[in-house]
């Protein structure tokens, strides 16, 4: 038989008082108003208590701990944050000494030499891939032909390699890049290469074995620097690994070095990571602030690099300022 069915009598339903719901938003979390002038700090603080707010309040503040307990802060990063002009950000925190190692993926080692050489970079693709002269700079090829032949002479990373031909080749706008600054500092700096990914790839003169030793030699040395990203002693503040804009390959990457550095021994239960992108990804989500660490360390945090990373520098350096 069909149901008849009837509106129902909303007088049974059974209600309760406010005062015995929990909530999950509350006025003294809202928005602050900081007047015009006000410091980064103070714009931070003014943020309301919430969600992406909250979790860029927790990675500041994780980054601080990090710098003051000597723990590594690493930035993993991919080339658009190279290509919409935050390399500067990045060198400026290697050398006040918050950034203690990068890591990166060959398209930012290509972006950043170029923009070290000759001060611009990138391509219109849709234009160049139809006529085929897409990636076919001469200058860029030769130079990371060199770059991988260095590498295999001397038994260094790539990255290092191409942060010391760089210097050694005083590339007039050497104060801005990554792998420079790195070389310079001493800093860890490791380019993993997925072969044929890269406009340099094409190059007659690539050597496939001499770049991947050198990105091999990279893959190991990162895993010594997420090693080192526990707690030291008694202290429960560990490193952090902030993952900007690769949606893959770092990613990837950091998950292996993770299982590789406790396969060896470290405790890294207190370490942060974070991902900053404009969207967010499956593999940052699960292989970065998701499976390799512990509840409440993973954080993720949405928005323009262009943005994300100035505000991240400030509110950073003005809270070192204040110890």
């Amino acid at each position: 038989m069909t149901r008849r069915y009837q509106p129902i009598d909303a007088a049974r339903l059974r209600t309760y008082s406010i005062r015995q719901r929990r909530h999950k938003a509350a006025s003294p979390a809202a928005a602050l108003l900081p007047e015009a002038g006000a410091s980064a700090s103070d714009l931070i603080a003014s943020l309301p208590r919430y969600l992406g707010a909250e979790a860029f309040r927790q990675v500041v503040a994780a980054i601080v701990a990090a710098v003051r307990n000597d723990r590594p802060v690493v930035a993993a990063f991919g080339a658009h944050v190279i290509k919409v002009g935050c390399g500067p950000i990045l060198v400026d925190l290697m050398r006040r000494g918050v950034i203690k190692a990068v890591a990166a993926n060959g398209a930012c080692a290509i972006h950043d030499v170029e923009l070290a050489l000759f001060g611009e970079t990138s391509e219109e693709v849709a234009d160049t891939i139809r006529d085929g002269s897409f990636g076919m700079v001469a200058e860029t090829l030769e130079f990371f032909d060199a770059a991988a032949a260095l590498a295999q002479r001397h038994a260094i990373g790539l990255g290092a390699a191409v942060g010391r031909l760089l210097v050694e080749r005083r590339a007039p706008h050497l104060g801005q890049s990554v792998f420079a600054t790195a070389w310079e500092h001493l800093l860890p700096a490791c380019v993993h290469v997925a072969l044929g990914t890269d406009t340099v790839h094409v190059s007659a003169g690539a050597d496939g074995a001499a770049w991947g030793a050198a990105s091999l030699l990279d893959f190991r040395l990162v895993c010594d620097v997420v090693r080192d990203l526990g707690a030291v002693g008694a202290s429960s503040v560990g490193g952090v690994w902030l993952n900007v804009g690769s949606a893959v390959l770092l990613p990837e990457v950091f998950l292996k070095a993770v299982s590789v550095a406790r396969n060896l021994g470290a405790n890294l239960d207190c370490m942060t990571t974070a991902n900053f992108d404009m969207i967010r990804h499956y593999r940052p989500r699960q292989n970065v602030i998701g499976r390799p660490v512990s509840p409440g360390r993973g954080h993720d945090i949405a928005g323009h690099h262009e943005i994300m990373l100035p505000l991240l520098r400030c509110a950073v350096l003005e809270a070192l300022a204040g110890t």
